[in-house]
């Protein structure tokens, strides 16, 4: 089954998916929850401004792909929308998480993906995460491949292709080492706020086991 989704058709797309997992009590969503769901600025890159017949265009495009439409069986006036990838790929937790993330974030190393899918589904190693990049690069046909190496990083970055593939020139040579010192830099620090981000997460979880031990003693 090829694929050629446009921008605003990746973005509905990736909407409806987080929602199912991160909020199913609200899930399916209605065209204003949807447009609203398209448009936050927190966990998308880039943030959008859909309008509802934008949104509604989008739906209509999805559902011609399959990939989409209204829920059925909602005691509802209101007309509401769900996604349909699990129907039509058969995606395991790890992989539907991955792909989320690419439609609303755009390109993302395994790091980063590990991070920003957490709401989604739990990493527990970065390995996890290259095993689902893997699994849907070796669908047929494939629904994400790995970038170009930019200069200056370590780790490759990953893109889906559900909007069909992605050509990145490759990046010529920089005669500036400061500027290759400075691109080290970035993604040094890109790495630690990663690991800050990871230990609070750990010490939050610590606190609460000692907080519930003290509690049996009380």
């Amino acid at each position: 089954m090829e694929l050629l989704l446009n921008e605003n058709e990746c973005r509905v797309l990736g909407s409806l998916v987080e929602k199912d997992s991160t909020t199913p009590e609200y899930y399916p969503l209605s065209l204003n929850a949807l447009v609203n769901a398209c448009n936050q600025k927190s966990n998308r890159d880039p943030v959008m401004q859909l309008t509802e017949d934008a949104v509604r265009d989008a739906l209509q495009g999805l559902q011609e792909q399959r990939l989409a439409g209204p829920a059925g069986g909602a005691d509802s006036r209101v007309t509401k929308y769900e996604h349909r990838l699990q129907e039509v790929f058969n995606f395991t937790r790890p992989e539907i998480a991955v792909l989320c993330v690419l439609l609303l974030r755009g390109p993302q190393t395994p790091g980063e993906l590990r991070g920003r899918a957490e709401r989604l589904h739990r990493f527990e190693a970065l390995d996890d995460v290259q095993s689902a990049l893997q699994k849907l690069m070796q669908r047929d046909p494939a629904l994400a491949k790995v970038l170009p190496r930019q200069p200056g990083t370590k780790e490759s970055r990953y893109v889906h292709l559900l909007a069909g593939d992605v050509v990145v020139a490759e990046a010529p040579q920089l005669a500036s080492t400061a500027t290759d010192r400075y691109s080290g830099d970035a993604e040094r620090v890109a790495r630690l706020e990663e690991e800050v981000a990871d230990l609070r997460r750990e010490m939050g979880e610590i606190k609460d086991q000692l907080e519930r031990f003290r509690k049996q003693f009380e």
